[in-house]
């Protein structure tokens, strides 16, 4: 089974922590061991795995995206003006695979899955595939 969330997202540049949705999938599928894929269908908004104990580092980790694709570029020519979204969503990635061992996420102590908003506000999904090994 494909499961599809949604989620409305308030501004450009955020990550929203979905490790907990990704869970409740592989408890559901009731699988021992296998993997989770996290899967994101739009171009200006990613999936990545990163620490969730500290916020700062989200904060640090966007600060450092405006950085290197800030938004205000003369010669884009892009009509929509969001390439620097492109840039980040790209950078990112589309995708994640997580492990899955014992019935739980196999994700190092200060891990979280987050979807990566660059292009918001917006309604968005993301879909959860579990796979049995």
């Amino acid at each position: 089974m494909i499961y599809k969330e949604s989620l409305n997202t308030k501004s450009h540049d955020m990550f929203i922590e979905i490790t907990n949705k990704v869970a409740e999938a592989v408890v559901k599928e009731r699988v021992e061991e296998g993997m989770a894929i996290v899967y994101c269908p739009h171009t200006t908004a990613g999936i990545t795995i990163n620490e969730n104990a500290d916020p700062d580092v989200v904060k640090d980790m966007l600060r450092r995206f405006d950085e290197v694709h800030p938004w205000e570029m003369e010669k884009d020519f892009h009509m929509e003006g969001n390439t620097a979204a492109h840039m980040k969503a790209s950078t990112v990635g589309s995708s994640q695979t997580i492990l899955i061992a014992e019935r739980k996420l196999l994700l190092g102590t200060w891990q979280g899955i987050y979807f990566c908003e660059f292009d918001g506000p917006r309604n968005r999904n993301y879909y959860i595939k579990i796979i049995n090994a």
